[in-house]
């Protein structure tokens, strides 16, 4: 008679041929890039095979992350890697299911936030720098390539909408477009954020030359066409964040303290005469009617706030609409916001105060982190997590994309490679070792 364990020998064998299939360079790489794919096309998805068609995708790509990470474990250096203000922001998030008065929203909220921030640690685990840049930069040319096709064929062959994508069909009016982002803000993020992995690509020669020519001028054009002020603001801001790396990272080292007080100073100063500047500002971009719609629904925001402040009413990252006090909370159409059309706000009204703090601790961390480390380092790639951070930072003062899917995957990610480099615990984890004999 054989064994008992005998017949569980196959299985075995298959499971461990499967995760070490799964660890494998190539499989990595195309999950690596299924998984910002739908990151950044989640409404598209929903809109196409709806909520549970969705979440078996996401659920799916979890589970196989997972099993690339399992493969991969004798590789990672796990312990000490996971920034504290990342666990605490997430950790507060989950807290507030205690006091949410709709618990089971809360509840789906947070493991739908923590998917994408399982997501997020894959991408800065499970592969390098560089590998997460090249297939980021893939992603987003399959999304903004899909974008504006089917915009061309709304706009411009059949002239008809597309109304479950959200697709208006203006393109021949020169926009506003949509793509499959579902809004122009977003499809205007997606192309600022491709325009920076582009431009990373081609220093890093990951790319050919025309094709990282060509990935520029189709982020561009998305840039142009979507007409978002939101995103008009944010790329002048990376304009302004690649020149200062580029001078600070030509600076001899004993001269960068000095050049980035220097820079400190003159964005807080451009930050000042922008706000002062705003009646004129506003117009210029024709932004007049999206602030006019922020106002109207922070307004609101801070009655409800005030009710909560400190804690707030519970985290649901994008607004359940059929939910009380989401369903109170309308656009000037009459139909609910399905967000809170600013980061801070809607995260002042989720989870309070203290939630606005972590927040604020944790992305500030990161970002001093990836912008000390892009600085200094001589591989260029660094300088990708933080101008990536610094495009979140701002499109976050009038959107609130950092709290869910894509953008939440993003800051999980650049949070965590950045404390790779620059990870307080990891010194004082040295310190012992050397200082044995």
């Amino acid at each position: 008679m054989g064994s008992p364990g005998g017949a569980h020998e196959p299985l075995r064998r298959y499971v461990s041929a499967w995760i070490g299939f799964s660890a494998g360079g190539h499989f990595s790489q195309a999950l690596t890039v299924a998984v910002v794919v739908y990151a950044f096309s989640a409404h598209a998805v929903r809109a196409l095979i709806g909520w549970p068609g969705s979440l078996g995708v996401l659920v799916s790509l979890v589970a196989l992350a997972a099993c690339s990470l399992f493969g991969q474990r004798h590789h990672i250096e796990w312990h000490g890697i996971l920034p504290v203000s990342l666990i605490a922001l997430f950790g507060w998030w989950g807290v507030s299911v205690l006091w949410s008065d709709y618990t089971w929203a809360t509840i789906g909220g947070v493991a739908y936030a923590a998917a994408f921030g399982a997501l997020g640690l894959y991408l800065a685990l499970g592969r390098d720098l560089v590998q997460v840049v090249r297939a980021s930069g893939d992603a987003l040319r399959i999304l903004l390539v899909t974008s504006l096709a089917l915009e061309v064929l709304s706009g411009l062959l059949i002239d008809q909408p597309i109304r479950f994508l959200g697709i208006a069909g203006d393109l021949a009016l020169g926009g506003p477009i949509q793509g499959i982002a579902g809004t122009r803000n977003y499809l205007g993020f997606l192309a600022a954020l491709g325009l920076v992995t582009f431009v990373v690509e081609y220093l890093t020669r990951s790319v050919a030359k025309g094709l990282g020519l060509a990935s520029c001028t189709l982020a561009a054009l998305c840039v142009l066409f979507s007409r978002s002020p939101v995103t008009a603001a944010a790329v002048l801001a990376l304009v302004v964040a690649g020149l200062a790396l580029r001078s600070l990272r030509k600076a001899p080292p004993a001269r960068r303290p000095v050049i980035q007080g220097v820079l400190a100073g003159l964005v807080s100063l451009g930050g000042v005469v922008a706000w002062l500047s705003r009646e004129r500002i506003f117009p210029a971009v024709d932004a007049t009617g999206d602030v006019d719609v922020r106002i109207a629904l922070w307004g609101r925001l801070r009655q409800l706030i005030e009710v909560n402040s400190l804690q707030g009413w519970g985290f649901v990252g994008q607004w359940p609409t059929e939910v009380f006090p989401f369903s109170t909370l309308l656009t000037p159409t009459g139909r609910p916001s399905a967000t809170g059309l600013g980061a801070l706000f809607d995260t002042w009204f989720q989870v309070g105060l203290v939630g606005v703090l972590l927040l604020v601790a944790a992305g500030g961390l990161a970002f001093v982190r990836a912008w000390a480390t892009a600085s200094s380092h001589p591989i260029v790639a660094y300088v990708w997590p933080a101008v990536v951070l610094v495009l979140i930072g701002v499109v976050s003062i009038a959107e609130s994309y950092a709290l869910f899917e894509g953008t939440l995957m993003f800051v999980v990610a650049t949070a965590t490679i950045a404390a790779r480099k620059r990870s307080w615990r990891s010194r004082l984890e040295a310190r012992p070792g050397a200082d044995r004999r």
